[in-house]
């Protein structure tokens, strides 16, 4: 009769939202690009915006633009793990209408700062409230199923991607047409537009008891333990994507002025060259993340991994800016496998009701490398020569690889 008294188990969170995750991955992707496109249009025209607000002298102009840039990573990079919690408490839904809307608003008052400490206040604030990329990481990760799960989180990332692409683009001609300040308001309206189709089109059946009673399930039975080892190394090598990618930033300029670009055109092969790894990316990021559900995230981590270290080091010995340009994009492609294979062994690391924090911490990572990675390429460039930074980043790119292929025999 024992077995007669025991609670059902309920259905997992995938299971029951099996019906919407495509149109959810669908609005998600439109939501990740058009907000990742408003974050970054700001960059070719970051400087003049600082020097409307009062900047004057240039050292000051570009450390106040290095600021306001990076503040809205570091944003992201604290509050991430947060709302991955408030996610598995409350739904994943709640949390992407937040971020579109908190976005949607902050970008406005950017465009009515009055003061550079405004600007970089702002920008910090569109991190720690916005995240509608992060988020949707989350939604998709936990709801697709767990044999397209690699597949729709490489569809998400390309959308991301493109976004980082388009942007800069996007703001090298906007402010000829509607004004510096106009170009924030613009960027506001198609953050509302996918704050919109979010709160209309986004649907989800949420239980927060119902990961509960699984997880008491679960340990009662001794089924979930999390693996603190692997959730480490996935954690180490999340940040070691973008602190790869990033670590070329602070000397992309000079290096490719030491190839032979004239100073007219260096600053625009060098935004051309660092836009090459993410086009790179958008080619391979949904196949690759077919590939892990296919053969196993673990396979396409440690190859992903290994490819990419390989990648970096012949861009130490280039002649041309083309052929630097040229291995970006190779170096793009393998690490676009990374993140979404990542993502997929983070959903199962940890038991259901916790997997929107881990794959908060997850973001924060990501974010910690964008940060960390310029800050070390830089060091390395000034103690060592520019040509280190690539074997250095590359070693540990290696290294990684060794890491992850360790935890996947734990």
């Amino acid at each position: 009769m024992s077995h007669i008294l025991q609670p059902a188990i309920p259905p997992g969170y995938a299971e029951r939202n099996a019906q919407y995750w495509r149109r959810n991955l669908v609005v998600a992707v439109f939501g990740s690009f058009t907000t990742l496109v408003s974050l970054s249009m700001l960059l070719p025209f970051l400087p003049l915006y600082v020097r409307q607000l009062g900047v004057e002298s240039q050292a000051s102009v570009i450390e106040w633009s290095g600021v306001a840039f990076s503040a809205t990573f570091l944003g992201t990079a604290v509050t991430a793990p947060l709302w991955g919690r408030l996610a598995d408490r409350y739904g994943r839904k709640p949390m992407l209408v937040r971020a579109a809307v908190g976005m949607a608003i902050v970008m406005s008052l950017i465009g009515v700062a009055h003061s550079v400490q405004q600007l970089v206040a702002l920008r910090l604030l569109a991190g720690l409230i916005g995240g509608y990329a992060s988020a949707s990481t989350v939604m998709i990760g936990t709801q697709a199923p767990r044999e397209r799960a690699g597949w729709a989180l490489g569809i998400l990332s390309t959308g991301a991607l493109a976004g980082n692409l388009a942007g800069p683009l996007i703001g090298g001609m906007l402010p000829g047409l509607i004004g510096i300040r106009g170009t924030f308001f613009a960027g506001a309206g198609m953050i509302a537009v996918a704050a919109l189709l979010t709160i209309v089109l986004v649907k989800e059946d949420f239980h927060p008891g119902d990961a509960k009673k699984r997880a008491s399930h679960a340990a009662s039975h001794d089924a979930h333990r999390t693996n603190r080892v692997v959730v480490a190394a996935l954690l180490v090598t999340a940040m070691m994507v973008l602190l790869a990618n990033m670590s070329i930033e602070p000397i992309i300029t000079v290096y490719i002025g030491g190839l032979g670009v004239t100073g007219d055109h260096v600053t625009r092969i060098a935004g051309v060259v660092m836009a090459c790894s993410a086009l790179g990316s958008v080619l391979t990021a949904a196949r690759l993340g077919a590939l892990a559900d296919r053969i196993g995230s673990w396979n396409v981590i440690v190859g992903c991994l290994v490819l990419t270290g390989i990648a970096m080091i012949p861009q130490a010995f280039v002649h041309q800016w083309w052929q630097l340009a040229a291995l970006r994009v190779l170096m793009g492609m393998t690490l676009a496998g990374l993140l979404p294979s990542i993502a997929k062994l983070a959903r199962t690391a940890v038991d259901e009701s916790s997997s929107g924090q881990m794959l908060g911490y997850l973001q924060s990572a990501q974010f910690g490398g964008q940060v960390i990675g310029p800050v070390i390429g830089g060091q390395i460039g000034v103690m060592l020569g520019l040509h280190s930074v690539f074997f250095v980043t590359g070693s540990l790119l290696i290294a990684c690889a060794g890491l992850a292929h360790w935890a996947r025999t734990r």
